[in-house]
């Protein structure tokens, strides 16, 4: 399964953007846009799960600095998550 990392997306993207997107280079197993908790909004980011790595990596290359709602993407090999320290919570 390969992680990939999109960024710069437009506030107006969804799921369903980012997952048709997606598809035009083979089965995505998911699509996320990322949501602020606080506001509701979009932050501008999400992730895209494929299973198959060489559709995977053409997604990555045809996708990456093309335009999505205006806006030019940035796609890559998502990082795995670092653990963070967690700091106090605001209520």
């Amino acid at each position: 399964m390969t992680n990939i990392y999109v960024g710069n997306l437009s506030w107006s993207s969804a799921d369903d953007d980012l997952r048709a997107a997606f598809e035009a280079f083979g089965e995505v197993t998911s699509a996320k846009v990322i949501m602020d908790r606080e506001t509701g909004r979009s932050r501008g980011f999400g992730f895209v799960e494929m299973p198959n790595e060489n559709e995977a990596r053409e997604a990555i290359e045809g996708m990456n600095q093309k335009d999505l709602q205006g806006r030019t993407l940035r796609v890559n090999e998502a990082r795995p998550r670092e653990e963070r320290p967690r700091g106090p919570r605001r209520f």
